[in-house]
């Protein structure tokens, strides 16, 4: 079976998370520089068979737009170009980075690992995707 992919775009950073062929559990696959994302893509779906993309939509507490809706919107746009066989689905990202920092501290990771911005970018993906998997 193809897998669901989560992006957690940054402008630095992007965390990318997958699910097993079966699509039952979320794992974080990795953290990328944000000008290498479509490189990566390209290279992993040489390997995988994708069948969904799940972007993270930033937005705040009252629907309206973050600073970094548009840069969002933007490689949303880049992808649908580059992939046009891989639909993408725009997901609520709210509270992700959070609820990673807040999982990374019930996973007993020391000060020093929960500062680790790339892992906490990974995480939010994967939570992400969890919770789209749970809703589906």
């Amino acid at each position: 079976m193809p897998r669901i992919l989560a992006i957690d775009y940054g402008k630095k950073r992007t965390g990318i998370a997958v699910t097993d062929p079966l699509q039952i559990i979320a794992t974080g696959l990795t953290t990328i520089e944000s000008h290498k994302l479509i490189s990566f893509l390209k290279e992993y779906f040489k390997k995988e068979i994708v069948e969904l993309i799940l972007m993270g939509e930033p937005k705040n507490l009252d629907d309206s737009d973050t600073h970094a809706t548009q840069f969002v919107r933007e490689i949303t746009e880049k992808i649908k170009k580059e992939f046009p066989a891989i639909p993408i689905k725009m997901v609520d990202e709210r509270f992700t980075s959070k609820m990673a920092s807040r999982a990374m501290i019930d996973m007993g990771m020391k000060k020093k690992q929960r500062q680790n911005k790339a892992l906490i970018d990974e995480i939010a993906a994967t939570i992400m995707l969890q919770e789209y998997l749970q809703n589906h």
